[in-house]
């Protein structure tokens, strides 16, 4: 398991956050674009972004998106229209920005099967409950690329303890 304790994440690749305190860092929360706006963004991406000195746009409402469709429709919805938008971004600003998911509740609901290291998403708040193949769906399967985002400056930096803020992905492909 990969872990990043830098902020570079702040400024390239793709992140699922859950940190409050690092979404503020990132971000005045008055500027989070919601889902349907970052669909809409798709047609004309902006030269500057909202976050991290014009290097980030921080999107919410994933995880509202992932609660309200069948197992099935979610994971077509990840795969085709989530992660064609994903592109998208990466392509229009070469790979200089990053693109960061907030989920409030992410913490609670992704979870990494530790014989395979791949990534999942609670569809409900139970652990015995059906779950995506978040990394699968997002990454292309390239969960091996994405690593931890831990605060920097915890003082137990453990994978799984409080340090955990989100995930990060590079680049996908």
């Amino acid at each position: 398991m990969k872990l990043l304790r830098q902020d570079s994440w702040k400024r390239r690749g793709m992140s699922l956050l859950w940190d409050p305190a690092a979404l503020a860092d990132v971000i005045n929360p008055e500027a989070v674009c919601s889902m349907r706006g970052f669909f809409a963004l798709r047609s004309r991406w902006p030269e500057e972004l909202p976050g991290a000195g014009g290097d980030a746009l921080v999107v919410a409402g994933l995880e509202g998106c992932l609660d309200v469709l069948e197992e099935d429709d979610a994971i077509a919805w990840l795969e085709e229209d989530l992660r064609r938008s994903i592109l998208d971004f990466q392509n229009h600003y070469e790979g200089q920005a990053a693109l960061v998911f907030w989920i409030p509740n992410g913490r609670n609901r992704i979870v990494m099967h530790r014989t395979d290291a791949a990534y999942f998403w609670r569809l409900h708040h139970g652990k015995d409950e059906p779950v995506l193949p978040l990394g699968r769906c997002l990454w292309g399967g390239a969960e091996d690329d994405a690593a931890r985002l831990l605060r920097s400056n915890a003082k137990n930096s453990d994978a799984d303890s409080d340090a955990w803020l989100g995930l990060y992905h590079p680049r996908i492909s």
